[in-house]
């Protein structure tokens, strides 16, 4: 599933999460309730305008023509241990980099930042990393694999359990509240957001290379 949603700082305005329905999501048994709960395991995604960078040749450059390196993070992928009281998260993820000028072997350092996101906005923690692109001399194409890893505390990412019946409850017909969706509820709701950790990785762009993302 994707989610998207408003996130923390001027450097990044949207968050696009890329994950797979699993036995820990909210699932929605033939309209009667919820059957199972949300993971305590953080969702990991690249939010928008982050996933790719553009570096120019020359300072204040901006046109195509200048273009020196543009790579992309691709493959995201995620592992998660939460069996104890503190829940690790990892997302190990590929750069492909493409150069315009093949001339000789070249190594190219690109810095990277993860964070852990709760409710969507509330920065719990940021890391900034390096993957290196290394490219063979006339080789217009390079791959890299980078990772990053982050700590969320089980106890706040587990529903309370007031929160978990309300939600879990199976509702019969002629129930007083068997139209009613649960997540309706604005304290469930908060409830969930509070309980909600993200694990986001991105390029650590200058406010210029932002713009470009965002603009072209």
């Amino acid at each position: 599933m994707t989610l998207r949603r408003p996130i923390f700082s001027a450097l990044i305005m949207v968050a696009a999460l890329a994950g797979c329905r699993g036995e820990g999501d909210l699932v929605v048994d033939q309209g009667v309730g919820i059957t199972a709960i949300r993971s305590t395991c953080p969702a990991v995604g690249v939010p928008d305008y982050t996933g790719d960078v553009t570096t120019f040749r020359t300072a204040g450059a901006t046109t195509a023509d200048q273009i020196d390196v543009v790579a992309a993070i691709t493959n995201v992928r995620s592992t998660c241990n939460d069996t104890g009281d503190k829940v690790y998260s990892e997302a190990t993820f590929d750069v492909l980099a493409r150069r315009t000028d093949t001339r000789g072997a070249r190594s190219v350092e690109l810095p990277f930042f993860s964070t852990v996101l709760q409710g969507g906005s509330a920065v719990q923690a940021k890391r900034i990393g390096s993957v290196v692109v290394n490219f063979a001399d006339g080789a217009e194409r390079a791959q890299a694999t980078a990772k990053a890893g982050a700590f969320v505390d089980r106890a706040a990412a587990t529903l309370p359990d007031d929160i978990r019946e309300k939600i879990t409850r199976r509702r019969k017909a002629g129930d007083p509240d068997a139209a009613l969706d649960p997540l309706a509820d604005p304290i469930v709701r908060a409830a969930l957001n509070r309980a909600t950790f993200e694990l986001l990785v991105g390029f650590q762009l200058t406010e210029q290379q932002l713009a470009h993302n965002a603009t072209r």
